[in-house]
């Protein structure tokens, strides 16, 4: 080899060089990027921009072609305009899947929320939720769309329609819900849409908190903004807080700032607040830190102090519920009216102790939120979240409501259900005799199953179903017979066992669950929306916002 390569290659030979085998890495440095790997490798690169929301620009980045060029030197990176294409092909494959799915769905629920982006340009987002066959809660982003003129409801309304007609729903949307803005409200009426239109809850508690805000707290966190924002935006400020937590062994955490858009801000700021008291009182008392004209506007009154003390507990069961309730993958709706009356007889009630500011405060929040519930009239009895609370297990006797108000809520259910074809309301599974004959101990049950299927071939399948067919007025009865479960149990896995016993009612309650309580699935995707649309994007389209947003939310 070496007389060959001295006589044959002289220019590549190095006779002052002595050779070895070379090592495992150096061999693998030297292997070919075939196409199949190179596919993988950009398929890689794309689901990566997809998930990280990355500019699509990362390709021509010389950081990321070094890396790339160290990994895999071989390899040739694509054009941005190429990895935009396989984007665009990527989501049209996706978004076919997705229609594939949700044509199995009996019913679906939706919810729409407009944001503005960096670049000033105003989208809209609208999701979609549904309980498949198998009991499982499903959430999906249809789409996010750009809307360039002005927000009317006639506006509104047509975009929803279209995405509904787009997406194949038409007579299937139960209900869409939507914050308490006065278009978003106009656009979801029934001379507009054929659903139903939900307010948001979270919003509503919100708008309810808000009126209690304005008797006096408005005071207490202008005040408390106002200290909060000069520990951080002052670094001198800010250090000399975290050696005074040191000092006094308390934790060292930031204080937080409240933020109108924010629901709980106001909580977590009191919370953060009471718990550093010490230390920001000792930071504004020291002159090395703190001029004195500086601790004269910042220092907070004895009284509000007290305050923010006094409303914790009131604020913290505020909380707890709208983090409770924007749950996405459990079932909230049910929950809502249930809630509603548990703030207003408990938490929301006068307690011995209370400072005349409290009292005041829990008044006009209760009062708010039983107008804006309308818990005083009987509109709400027959709602879409009373009929899912009689549909979930554990709310089912409707406790918390009057007695005539029972009688109404179960006449509607009644109603809803019989419309419901008892002989479609099951949902038999498929795969059962496949499984059986693969195991010689299920013989019997197969061979049981086969008389069964001929039986019902000789004396039709209606025989059966008229014998035991009770009606819903009595399936009604025996599903309130049945013990309730704990509140910490799942409805939808105590429907997933039950759906046999109760067909009709099982059926609705698949259509009515799956609405969301609130319209934050709607609102999280803003998040992403903030990675993707940036001023490093400011020349992405409104078609390929869409695009990302969709890929990334239903990986």
């Amino acid at each position: 080899m070496m007389y060959h390569l001295n006589n044959v290659h002289p220019t590549v030979v190095n006779n002052n060089e002595s050779y070895s085998q070379p090592t495992i890495t150096s061999a693998l440095a030297r292997r070919s990027c075939d196409a199949r790997r190179a596919e993988k490798i950009t398929d890689c690169i794309c689901r990566m921009i997809q998930t990280d929301m990355l500019p699509i620009s990362v390709v021509d980045g010389k950081g990321f072609q070094a890396v790339i060029n160290l990994l895999e030197p071989a390899y040739h990176i694509p054009s941005r305009r190429t990895i935009t294409r396989l984007i665009e092909t990527q989501y049209g494959e996706r978004k076919q899947e997705l229609l594939t799915e949700l044509a199995t769905a009996d019913r679906v629920a939706i919810t729409t929320d407009c944001w503005t982006a960096l670049t000033a340009e105003s989208y809209m987002t609208i999701t979609c939720h549904y309980i498949c066959n198998n009991w499982q809660m499903n959430s999906v982003v249809l789409l996010t769309e750009s809307l360039p003129s002005r927000h009317t409801a006639d506006l509104l309304a047509e975009k929803m329609n279209e995405a509904v007609e787009q997406w194949g729903f038409e007579g299937r949307v139960i209900a869409c819900v939507h914050d308490n803005a006065a278009n978003v409200t106009a656009a979801n009426s029934p001379t507009r849409v054929s659903w139903v239109s939900v307010a948001c809850f979270a919003h509503t508690l919100q708008l309810a908190i808000n009126d209690g805000i304005s008797l006096y707290l408005h005071r207490v966190i202008s005040a408390a903004g106002r200290l909060v924002g000069h520990f951080n935006h002052s670094t001198v400020a800010s250090n000399a807080l975290k050696k005074k937590q040191e000092q006094m062994g308390l934790a060292t955490h930031r204080l937080i700032q409240s933020c109108k858009t924010r629901w709980n801000s106001v909580c977590e700021m009191f919370d953060r607040l009471v718990e550093q008291r010490w230390a920001v009182v000792a930071v504004l008392s020291d002159r090395t830190v703190t001029k004195l004209q500086d601790a004269r506007v910042l220092e907070l009154k004895e009284e509000y102090w007290q305050l923010m003390e006094e409303t914790q507990p009131v604020l913290g069961a505020l909380k707890c519920v709208t983090t409770a309730m924007s749950a996405e993958k459990d079932v909230s709706i049910s929950n809502v009216y249930p809630v509603t009356f548990s703030l207003i007889n408990t938490h929301l009630m006068r307690r011995e102790g209370d400072s005349t500011r409290v009292t005041e405060f829990k008044t006009k929040v209760k009062s708010s939120l039983s107008n804006r519930m309308k818990v005083q009239s009987d509109e709400f009895v027959s709602s879409a979240p009373m009929i899912a609370s009689m549909l979930d297990p554990r709310h089912k006797h409707l406790s918390f409501l009057q007695p005539t108000q029972r009688v109404i809520s179960n006449a509607k259910l009644v109603e809803l259900g019989e419309g419901i074809d008892a002989g479609q309301a099951a949902n038999p599974r498929a795969g059962g005799n496949e499984a059986a004959l693969s195991d010689p101990c299920q013989k019997s049950a197969v061979a049981a199953t086969t008389h069964a299927s001929a039986m019902a071939l000789l004396l039709g399948e209606q025989y059966t179903s008229t014998q035991c067919d009770t009606g819903i007025e009595t399936e009604v009865q025996n599903f309130l017979r049945e013990t309730p479960p704990p509140l910490h149990c799942s409805p939808i896995e105590w429907w997933k066992i039950n759906d046999g016993k109760f067909p009709r009612l099982a059926r609705l309650a698949r259509q009515y669950l799956c609405i969301p309580a609130t319209s934050v699935p709607s609102e999280r995707v803003f998040s992403a929306a903030g990675l993707t649309v940036t001023r490093l994007r400011s020349r992405l389209t409104p078609e390929h916002v869409n695009m990302l947003i969709f890929l990334n939310k239903n990986q």
